[in-house]
């Protein structure tokens, strides 16, 4: 909707401390309710004077759309929370701007064309297979399946990654990321910090971790510059093609380079796919007749079979139930930009320097686009419902010429790994609600435990 005025309308809070309090407890709900009480462009403040925040919540599909695709140049990656994305995981693909993004999107996007990635199902595969297994081994105890989709996960982009040093990778990645991402986190969204070379005893935690992620990273770098490797797919794993990347025009990547792309497929080359498989398989845990229609979607394609990347096409309604999964559970929940000069979106102004954010979460679920917005429904992905709505009315994997650069990567591994967990297993949830908070990527606070029967298709 557009406002009347100019001036975006500001979400009540504190005089004091403005927001803060509320967007400590829940940041979600906080933008929820701004969007509901104030419209879709809504002023939100944080923190006592002096060092009060403000950013405008933008929360419609042309608003999101402006923001990260038509108007993009002039909203940039400059706020506090990326700064400090970008000193733990370095200037890759996610946080690099300008020239620096563009050469390393030259360089990059060849190792992720459709054929390319296409190659890598059979990888993806091995890793759900083993899962399934452990799922048979683990007899009538609850699953997790949140927890054991982010192990499948991280093992499966270690193995595309790094070939034969998953185990390596693995331990350290699953130890390391969580406490990077909390640290990264309190500091972002702190209006004062101490500098990271101070003593503080967070500060040097958090230097220890950083220096065994790193280690291990350039550890698998430097053997694999020095020797090649044999991998998944069509002969080369993710790592190799990245040591080979040049161009005449840009060069290719030195051991720094290659360490902060690594880290960054690491980190959202899994949390994400994690993400989305989690909580499809807890919604149809939760929901026998979308379950049942899965099921039987799996079971006449692929009769049993290992499902390929040619079967993607073929498995229409488990590619819905994800994409429904992730319009209720986003990865990325909300997005942050900086606005370079000022700008109207939706008949409302935006100042210069002024911290934006576009959020899936609020825009998922906005009326406008989503009926009965909470209710879990993967007939919303049918391809006439797609049509009939905005583009950015979904946008897990962001947009513009920032959108996420592995969603194929993604969508391959999730419909394979969903397709045979379908396969070999019914579901039933334990946990019917499972509370979510927004950190690098969207976290659950809770469980999602699930009792498994074996099946035979």
């Amino acid at each position: 909707m557009a406002h009347s005025g100019t001036e975006a309308p500001e979400l009540a809070g504190l005089p004091l401390l403005g927001s803060l309090l509320d967007l400590k407890k829940d940041s979600l709900d906080t933008f929820l309710r701004a969007r509901r009480e104030h419209g879709d462009v809504v002023r939100i403040t944080a923190g006592p004077p002096g060092v009060r925040a403000t950013m405008y919540g933008v929360f419609s599909a042309a608003g999101a759309q402006q923001v990260l695709a038509g108007d993009s140049a002039n909203f940039r990656k400059d706020n506090a929370f990326y700064q400090e994305v970008r000193e733990s995981f370095g200037n890759g693909l996610l946080t690099s701007q300008d020239e620096d993004y563009l050469r390393q999107r030259r360089l990059v996007q060849p190792l992720f064309t459709r054929r390319r990635v296409d190659g890598y199902a059979a990888a993806v595969a091995a890793e759900v297979a083993t899962l399934a297994d452990e799922w048979r081994d683990a007899g009538t105890e609850p699953v997790d399946v949140l927890e054991d989709m982010a192990r499948l996960a991280l093992r499966a982009v270690a193995r595309i990654l790094f070939g034969t040093d998953v185990d390596a990778a693995v331990e350290i990645v699953a130890t390391a990321f969580p406490e990077v991402g909390a640290y990264v986190l309190r500091r972002g969204y702190s209006p004062l910090n101490v500098p990271r070379d101070w003593p503080t005893p967070g500060n040097r935690r958090a230097a220890a971790v950083h220096r065994a992620l790193y280690e291990v990273c350039d550890r698998i770098i430097a053997e694999r510059r020095g020797s090649g490797a044999a991998a998944p797919g069509d002969g080369q794993d993710l790592l190799t093609l990245l040591v080979e990347a040049e161009s005449a025009e840009d060069g290719s990547f030195d051991a720094t380079e290659l360490r902060e792309q690594v880290l960054v497929f690491l980190l959202a080359g899994h949390e994400t796919t994690a993400t989305s498989l989690g909580f499809a398989l807890h919604l149809l845990a939760l929901h026998p007749e979308e379950r049942k229609r899965a099921h039987e979607e799996v079971d006449r394609v692929l009769a049993g079979r290992t499902p390929g990347a040619a079967d993607l096409d073929a498995l229409p309604y488990v590619t819905q139930v994800l994409k429904e999964a992730m319009r209720l559970f986003p990865a990325a929940a909300v997005i942050g930009r900086r606005a370079v000069e000022a700008t109207r979106i939706d008949g409302v102004d935006i100042p210069a320097g002024a911290d934006v954010i576009v959020a899936p979460w609020v825009t998922h679920r906005h009326p406008d686009y989503w009926e009965d917005a909470e209710r879990f429904d993967p007939d919303r992905f049918t391809p006439e419902a797609e049509a009939a709505r905005p583009r950015y009315a979904w946008f897990p994997f962001g947009g513009g010429p920032r959108a996420c650069i592995g969603q194929h990567f993604s969508m391959l591994e999730s419909v394979i790994a969903l397709a045979m967990l379908l396969q070999r297993y019914d579901l039933e949830a334990v946990d019917t609600v499972v509370p979510v908070a927004p950190a690098i990527t969207l976290q659950a606070a809770g469980p999602a435990r699930c009792r498994l029967t074996p099946r035979t298709a």
